[in-house]
């Protein structure tokens, strides 16, 4: 009687990790990646002068705030979101030392004095939702564009897309983007 020999069954591996290369490369290349959402902004030029450190007057300084609660106040007086462009809009175009030839403003003892005085000074709770902070911001960006639109009409009717780069530069100067935000404090 012949023996019979069992051998055991082996399973080639060697093209495994060809396959799982290959599946590696097709789902790197299938997958969107999202982007990164965020706010443009420009940082300021580092300060030359002395000055930089100097203490705003309180009429030029406008004081937004928001808390854990997820209120926004604007000079420690609880407003709404919609309320805040208005808000800003009037405290930057106020002319309070009746010196800006194209200013509409007021001219309230309360707010600033020129557009290139005023300052947004925008703080935050470290619990304050981010969707709240980036309304906040959208509201302050659209105050400014809306005062920029304007300003580009009375001067070189022309909407802002429509500017050169000189007249851009120079609408923006008209009313600088002066926006200061507080570091915020963690209590833990």
């Amino acid at each position: 009687m012949k023996s019979f020999r069992r051998h055991s069954v082996s399973v080639n591996a060697g093209s495994m990790a060809d396959i799982a290369f290959l599946l590696l490369i097709f789902f790197l290349v299938t997958t969107t990646i999202s982007a990164d959402k965020g706010i443009l902004r420009k940082l300021p030029p580092i300060c030359d002068t002395a000055d930089c450190t100097a203490d705003i007057p309180d009429r030029n300084l406008l004081q937004i705030a928001m808390n854990d609660k997820q209120h926004i106040m604007i000079e420690e007086n609880i407003v709404n979101l919609d309320e805040v462009k208005d808000i800003v809009e009037a405290f930057i175009d106020n002319n309070g030392s009746n010196n800006c030839d194209f200013c509409e403003g007021t001219q309230s003892i309360e707010s600033s004095d020129h557009p290139k005085n005023a300052v947004i000074s925008l703080s935050h709770d470290a619990l304050t939702k981010y969707n709240l902070f980036i309304s906040v911001q959208d509201e302050i960006t659209k105050a400014y564009y809306d005062l920029r639109t304007r300003y580009a009409k009375q001067m070189y009717n022309k909407t802002p897309d429509q500017l050169t780069k000189v007249e851009l530069i120079a609408v923006q100067k008209a009313y600088p983007f002066i926006v200061s935000e507080i570091m915020v404090k963690r209590s833990n």
